[in-house]
């Protein structure tokens, strides 16, 4: 929370950052699905990775707002219909960018503080291009191709195995000593000069049935294209390629470090990238990035970027994953383009919260094979100050907000009738509520609430995205349509579709049997996890990760709702216990007690309950973890492995984290200097342990003895 000279809190800002924490959050889980899910991206990967960069700015400077909206844990998009699912023994996992030099050595300073590393400490780093492609898994049973599937969502996929057997690079029986069981991880790509043959083949076969030719935007996509044929002799006439470059599950390693272990992927037959370096400096790593883009545009493939790996197996385990991406890598990407194109208009958009983004509506124009026709302008102060008008010419940027970004006006070409655009101080919905701006804040949000229809549809909008219900068949469009209508009003009525079900059959575009398949999945979706219902409620600053803090910590709906109730007493020890589960706060605590406190919210609540079967939390297994399921708190300084990444450990284990001690919790793990809260421990007949006594507890060998690193 910032606070004034004064120490008071500064709740306007905060309240600033938590609307555009939201907004990013739903708008990156959008382009998830257009990159992964359509292979029909709207923006370029720097606009999309610029929007991530902003996100992680937010979090940096309101950590206590942003933890909760971390927009989700998976990378990619839902597997589309025609395909069987794969589950990933090992989830697929996105990365984390550098977008410079210093955010590189910043990047290993950080894993050299998680590591509790001295200073003079090398990490040693393997980097390798970014390929432009579609990633794959391929599994392997004693030596043989047995399944391939795409990323899909990052935990299940599609099984593409047939089409990935016509890939030449791809082996159907690997050489040498293999492990029993191995899943190989790689990008299935199409080189530069294939991806113009086959878009003049299209062309002329286009032609020759006097048809318009639909050619592809980029390699990228016609690769993925490619890959999703339902016939794999229509794949194998595609030239695709693969490099090799990690592993999912495995039986048994038989590497010690990245670098091996791209020597067994060539052993074994694999290609691997021959520019793939390691580096034994941070200053190598510099060196290699601006070598590789270089050579970037005389490459035979696309490529967007270097990716950097921790070189030693043994601290990629360590340093683990955070989110959605691992510590242990990252991606440094290539600069973004400029185009410059006319401004056309300025429209409104009003968001769940009522939160009111301007965004611009251009003449269309092509950046970075992307056409392009909208972009955020993101708030009024922002529009003053670059003072952009309707009709301006304006040099747009692929590296802005989740949509482009207007980055600067053509002041020579600004046409003579010109004039400063005046935002509005109403709603632009039919209720036309007033559009409030406290003062100190950059956000003006629509006053309406759920009287305002655009709040409302967002919210259902937000109700069956991806990572909440995730209907299938039942996005936006259908939403907005079905609201227009009156058949959704609330989200319990989404339950209740089936009522109208004679009615929906006439609708046009939909037919029988649509609209079957939509009433079936609605169906499957009755039980639902009580993390992915927390977070389908929309509750400002929830994103994914608190709701499963919240689901961990309160077990069942029943009691988290019942947690909710007593917690609106902030002297009570429910809410005590709300603000001591780790990383949230009080201004987190407060938007949950506000949510379930209104009068229809809970009305809302009562309604999902009768059409729903929400079930209990279901942690992740943690084997025969001696901690799972308890709660523990880390104090003092610990001497041999940083707070964050014991923190990691123990989550990992299946324990929950606590910020202070209560009654409530089962462990305190105390090093040198723990001061207050092992007094605490000790007087509520908490156990107190040592750090070596943790590391017993949890089977786990002290980490080698090193100097003690702050976090």
């Amino acid at each position: 929370m910032n606070t004034d000279d004064t120490g008071q809190s500064d709740a306007r800002n905060d309240i600033a950052a938590a609307s555009e924490l939201a907004t990013l959050a739903a708008r990156i889980a959008h382009h998830d699905e257009c990159y992964h899910g359509r292979d029909d991206p709207e923006i370029s990967d720097a606009a999309y990775d610029a929007l991530r960069r902003r996100f992680d700015e937010l979090v940096a400077a309101f950590p206590e707002l942003a933890i909760g909206l971390r927009p989700t844990n998976s990378v990619g998009a839902t597997p589309t219909t025609g395909f069987f699912k794969v589950t990933h023994r090992r989830p697929m996992l996105s990365l984390a960018n550098a977008f410079d030099d210093a955010e590189l050595r910043e990047f290993v300073a950080r894993m050299r503080r998680f590591l509790s590393l001295a200073a003079d400490d090398n990490i040693e780093l393997v980097a390798e291009p970014k390929i432009d492609g579609v990633s794959a898994a391929l599994r392997y049973e004693h030596g043989r191709l047995v399944e391939g599937a795409t990323r899909g969502d990052g935990v299940v996929g599609e099984d593409i195995t047939r089409n990935l057997r016509t890939i030449t690079d791809i082996p159907e029986e690997l050489q040498g000593d293999v492990p029993t069981e191995l899943e190989i991880r790689g990008e299935v790509y199409m080189s530069k000069e294939d991806f113009q043959t086959l878009n003049r083949n299209q062309e002329d076969l286009a032609a020759a049935a006097g048809k318009e030719a639909r050619v592809f935007a980029n390699p990228r996509n016609a690769a993925a294209g490619s890959l999703r044929q339902l016939n794999p002799e229509t794949t194998r006439q595609r030239p695709l390629c693969f490099f090799a470059y990690g592993w999912g599950a495995v039986s048994e390693m038989p590497a010690a470090t990245q670098s091996e272990f791209l020597d067994r992927l060539a052993d074994w037959g694999f290609r691997t990238n021959p520019l793939a370096a390691v580096c034994g400096t941070i200053d190598a790593a510099v060196a290699i990035y601006h070598d590789i883009a270089s050579q970037r545009l005389d490459l035979p493939y696309d490529i967007d970027g270097i990716v950097y790996k921790v070189n030693r197996l043994d601290w990629q385990d360590r340093l683990g994953i955070v989110s959605r991406a691992p510590r242990w890598a990252v991606a440094r990407k290539f600069p973004a383009e400029q185009a410059e194109t006319t401004l056309l208009a300025i429209d409104i958009q009003v968001g769940r919260t009522g939160a009111m983004t301007p965004v611009a509506r251009l003449e269309p124009v092509t950046v970075g094979g992307v056409k392009v026709s909208n972009a955020t302008l993101h708030n009024e102060d922002e529009i003053r100050r670059k003072d952009i008008r309707v009709g301006d010419r304006v040099v747009l940027q692929r590296a802005g907000d989740v949509i482009p970004q207007v980055v600067r006006v053509v002041e020579a070409a600004r046409p003579k009738d010109s004039v400063p655009f005046e935002f509005p101080t109403r709603c632009p919905c039919p209720v036309g509520a007033e559009a409030i701006r406290p003062e100190g804040e950059v956000v003006r949000r629509c006053s309406g609430g759920l009287s305002c229809p655009f709040q409302t549809v967002e919210r259902l909008k937000h109700f069956v995205s991806r990572d909440a219900f995730d209907i299938e068949g039942l996005g936006g469009r259908q939403i907005q349509a079905f609201w227009d209508d009156g058949l959704i009003v609330r989200p319990g009525d989404i339950f209740r579709l089936s009522a109208h079900e004679a009615d929906l059959k006439q609708r046009e575009k939909m037919g029988e049997k649509s609209v079957e398949n939509l009433l079936a999945a609605i169906e499957n979706r009755r039980r639902i996890g009580l993390d992915r219902l927390v977070f389908a409620l929309g509750i400002r600053q929830v994103g994914q990760a608190t709701a499963r803090l919240l689901a961990a910590n309160y077990g069942t709906f029943a009691d988290l709702r019942q947690g909710m109730d007593a917690a609106l007493d902030a002297e009570s020890e429910a809410y005590s216990d709300l603000v001591n589960i780790d990383q949230i706060g009080t201004s987190v605590a407060g938007e949950l007690t506000a949510f379930f406190a209104d009068k229809q919210n809970r009305d809302i609540l009562d309604d999902l309950e009768r059409e729903l079967k929400i079930g209990p939390f279901e942690a992740p297994s943690a084997g025969d973890s001696p901690v799972s399921g308890k709660t523990v708190v880390f104090t003092g300084t610990l001497e041999r492995m940083g707070r964050s990444e014991a923190k990691a450990r123990a989550e990992g284990l299946g324990a929950k984290v606590a910020g202070s001690v209560s009654k409530k919790v089962d462990y305190v793990i105390a090093g040198p200097g723990a001061g207050s809260k092992s007094t605490k421990a000790e007087a509520l007949g908490v156990t107190v342990l040592s750090e070596e006594e943790w590391f017993v507890l949890i089977g786990m060998a002290m980490p080698e003895g090193k100097a003690p690193v702050a976090d």
